[in-house]
């Protein structure tokens, strides 16, 4: 029997529909407590014929939040508005996973408690700006974390993980790409320390290890996905050797037993593809979820090859909550409105049609 992505996987006990992943979408529309409300809800329950969410990044504290509007996952509000999610794609069939998120130097003191300043393993400035309740602002330099201060951050991810329990989901998938705190500290072009946390990749590994232990502790390995962007310049990120570095992380994560690996295959900036991602692949024993810009054919080849074992799709998710529908009728997409991206209203939120809307 060939594989595409309508055939059913199971990732640990969780039996999947089909192979179809709902990407992760930062979508800044969480209420003013940073909690998931009833906007939120529709749209998740619009998409839950997707073989797994995995939802918007969420922040683990009030100290790890770097945009306006993102939701988190450490309070009891939170936790209630993410219930009511996590209750209607169940009653639809579906399953979900919440991504849990520190942002770290890209973050702004506007936007933390007391006006603290981000903090990131070593003091160096991010190029660029950053969005503020007040517009767009410079990035600030973080202040580097003393190694006394990490045991917190673990603590919150473990907190987080607690919490994603009590709200209801099906797992979770700690995020270590894109340029946010993890990321920072397994790349060297961010992460200058000369202690145990910096200099050797076994070094730059530590804190993604230390989270996963601590969320191992709540949630069963195969019920956790970590997602990795090796190449991924966007935050003015950079690595003096991905192919190198990130293939030692990749093989050291065979350990862990996890639910699925999760990889962006490109630079976001540019577009250009420079990780030979089929190595990656071959290095990594587990689910392999491939992401990047992906279509239907092209999920279908990288399925049909072995190169990944599901794939995560982005804005045409975003664009057409019936995608699966839509893919396996051959039905044209809804084209996204890219003004609508991030925050608003319904409208470029939960108001797209689904196809049988669009035709009538």
């Amino acid at each position: 029997m060939s594989t595409d992505l309508f055939s059913p996987v199971t990732i640990g006990d969780i039996k999947l529909t089909n192979r179809m992943v709902m990407a992760p979408l930062t979508r800044n529309r969480a209420d003013e407590h940073n909690a998931p409300h009833d906007i939120n809800v529709t749209y998740y329950q619009q998409r839950a014929t997707a073989g797994l969410i995995i939802t918007e990044a969420s922040q683990v504290s009030p100290e790890g939040v770097g945009y306006p509007g993102t939701p988190g996952i450490y309070s009891d509000e939170q936790v209630a508005g993410w219930k009511k999610i996590t209750d209607v794609v169940h009653a639809e069939g579906g399953h979900i996973f919440i991504q849990l998120w520190f942002c770290g130097r890209v973050s702004h003191p506007d936007l933390l408690p007391d006006n603290q300043t981000p903090v990131a393993p070593t003091a160096i400035q991010p190029a660029g700006e950053t969005v503020t309740f007040e517009g767009m602002k410079a990035f600030v330099t973080p202040r580097a974390l003393e190694i006394n201060e990490i045991p917190g951050i673990v603590a919150q991810y473990k907190h987080a993980a607690e919490r994603a329990k009590q709200a209801g989901f099906d797992g979770i998938e700690v995020h270590a790409a894109n340029g946010y705190l993890i990321d920072q500290f397994l790349r060297d072009g961010t992460n200058q320390r000369t202690d145990q946390y910096g200099g050797s990749v076994e070094n730059r590994m530590r804190l993604l290890n230390e989270v996963l232990d601590a969320v191992t502790e709540v949630w069963p390995g195969n019920r956790i996905g970590v997602r990795l962007s090796p190449e991924n310049s966007f935050n003015d990120m950079s690595d003096s050797d991905p192919s190198e570095h990130f293939g030692y992380f990749v093989s050291q994560l065979n350990v862990r037993n996890l639910a699925y690996l999760h990889i962006l295959e490109r630079d976001m900036m540019s577009k250009s593809v420079n990780v030979d991602y089929r190595d990656l692949r071959n290095r990594y024993n587990g689910l392999y979820m491939a992401n990047s810009g992906y279509d239907k054919t092209r999920a279908n080849t990288s399925l049909g090859n072995g190169d990944s074992d599901l794939v995560a799709f982005g804005v045409p998710f975003l664009a057409n909550p019936d995608l699966v529908y839509r893919y396996q009728q051959d039905l044209v997409l809804n084209d996204a409105d890219s003004d609508t991206f991030y925050g608003g209203t319904e409208h470029g939120y939960t108001d797209y049609p689904f196809f049988e809307k669009a035709v009538t």
